[in-house]
């Protein structure tokens, strides 16, 4: 059936080589990675996702999932075998409709072995029937799947897939989705997306959910459980669909009076990005024991201790912001972590100055002047700061910083053109910092490498002659003053606290705590 067309001048050349089967002489496995330096066992090579159709049975009571997952895929070398990267007990799979060998390797690998092998260029339907309890299974001692008294949630970065879909794990490949999921009569499912309808029988529910813009495998999400739902439009005629817990007791006002203003903010943070990316808006906060906030696509993931202090716009605004920086345009690889985090966190900044609560400027002057040259918050590289320092508050609070000093080094108008035109630019796409730096270039007209080196890529505070050319830290001596906007921001520190306790036991065996040594205790100076 995938048969080759030959040249007919290649036909001497190939009665030589008659004597290797035809299917073993260049098919080879798929890579178990995608060759991500931060994650060398995230992805996996040899195809590409074009979407996953997802038809879930979900019981909140034993947190038990089944599934049966479909992947549209194109092989982008000749294949024997390929990977996926999945964690619960598998069945059956097949590829083009016939039955397909499977293992398991590693921490989180099934890997898959067609009846024949694929030819380069083919397309693939993979189908996987598989059930478990997501709870019950971890990788490298954590896990990313979140139990909660009426059901369970997935949400974690850099990793959540596993534990509820068989994927290629890497922002590398995106894909649009659809996410149909059965559960008992009066528990929801939220995914992301739209809701495109649901029907209920014999006691279960049915929530049909559609991503039809390409989505990183991190940031599609599931929540099963008893939710409050708020229907909305955005003034600029976005449907808005949040999702409360009906047990987040204390926190519940303080979550809603945050997130009901979700369409007000994106259509805000559009003024400096363009235009939304997607056809859907929200929020959700589960009844986890978390500290930390996602930017899964198009419906944000917060928990309730994210409001314990009271409403939180800040994190709105941060988690909104990544649906440009994070989402539309996501990272090559791990270590371009500051297009996401630097630029949530200089939208937070803007935000403050929207609100009356100190200026990007001030913001920047004293995240500047408040840290010593010997604090360990100058020796992250938020360019390349390391697996185990991929959320450090220094990625946030110091990438923020680098985007004030290029704003004062090229101007408001190339800056915010910049800001603007970038998701433009690599819009549904992934790209680098080094990418960054080239457009920045090219919009502002200006040599930016040593700017770009002392404030993302050097592990040492900024010196004083490079701040003052960057107009940062005001004039010297001057009194420090702690914007009003700053304890907001700095209780949005933990947004990626993954509270994770084990290493994930790869080549560098990090933290996948790394989040641990970040924030929690960044609160004030």
């Amino acid at each position: 059936m995938h048969r080759r067309i030959m040249a007919p001048g290649a036909l001497a050349a190939a009665s030589l080589m008659l004597v290797i089967p035809a299917s073993a002489a260049s098919h080879s496995p798929g890579a178990p990675g995608i060759g991500d330096p931060y994650y060398p066992a995230y992805g996996n090579g040899g195809y590409d996702v074009s979407h996953y159709d997802l038809r879930l049975k979900y019981q909140p009571a034993t947190d038990e999932l089944e599934g049966t997952a479909t992947l549209l895929a194109k092989t982008t070398q000749d294949l024997s075998r390929f990977n996926l990267d999945f964690l619960l007990d598998v069945g059956e799979v097949r590829v083009n409709g016939a039955k397909a060998s499977f293992a398991t390797s590693g921490e989180h690998e099934l890997e898959i072995t067609p009846k024949k092998p694929l030819a380069k260029g083919t397309d693939l339907t993979v189908v996987v029937r598989y059930r478990g309890v997501p709870s019950s299974k971890k990788a490298y001692g954590f896990t990313s799947w979140h139990r909660t008294p009426d059901g369970g949630v997935a949400a974690n970065e850099p990793e959540a897939a596993w534990w509820w879909f068989p994927s290629n794990d890497h922002p590398l490949d995106k894909a649009t989705y659809d996410v149909s999921v059965l559960v008992p009569d009066g528990t929801q499912a939220i995914s992301n997306g739209t809701l495109q309808s649901t029907s209920s029988r014999l006691g279960w529910t049915r929530y049909n959910w559609r991503s039809d813009k390409p989505q990183a495998t991190y940031l599609a999400t599931l929540a099963v459980g008893r939710f409050d739902v708020t229907t909305g439009t955005s003034e600029s005629g976005i449907p808005v669909i949040n999702a409360y817990s009906k047990d987040l007791g204390a926190h519940y006002g303080a979550a809603r009076a945050s997130i009901e203003r979700t369409g007000e903010i994106a259509d805000w943070l559009t003024e400096y990005f363009g235009p939304y990316p997607y056809n859907a808006l929200g929020g959700y906060v589960p009844n986890t024991d978390t500290g930390y906030a996602l930017e899964t696509q198009t419906r944000p993931f917060y928990s309730p201790r994210n409001f314990a202090n009271g409403s939180n716009t800040s994190i709105v605004v941060h988690e909104l912001a990544h649906q440009w920086y994070g989402d539309l345009v996501s990272v090559k690889d791990w270590k371009d972590i500051w297009i996401n985090e630097g630029f949530a966190r200089y939208a937070q900044w803007l935000w403050s100055e929207h609100e009356g609560e100190g200026t990007a400027q001030e913001i920047a002057d004293y995240v500047y002047a408040s840290r010593a040259a010997d604090d360990p918050f100058w020796k992250v590289e938020p360019g390349d700061p390391g697996p185990e320092n991929q959320f450090h508050v220094a990625v946030y609070d110091r990438g923020a910083l680098a985007l004030q000093a290029l704003r004062n080094e090229i101007g408001d108008d190339a800056f915010f053109a910049i800001l603007k035109g970038w998701p433009q630019k690599y819009a549904h796409g992934n790209a680098s910092v080094a990418d960054f730096q080239r457009y920045a270039e090219e919009v502002s007209g200006r040599p930016l490498a040593a700017l770009f080196d002392t404030w993302l890529f050097q592990p040492s505070k900024p010196a004083a002659p490079a701040a003052r050319s960057a107009s940062i830290a005001g004039s010297a001596g001057a009194a420090l003053v702690r914007p009003k906007s700053w304890k907001k921001i700095a209780a949005t520190n933990g947004v990626h606290d993954h509270g994770r306790e084990h290493g994930h036991g790869q080549a560098h065996g990090h933290g996948h705590g790394r989040a641990e040594q970040k924030h929690e205790h960044e609160h004030e100076h």
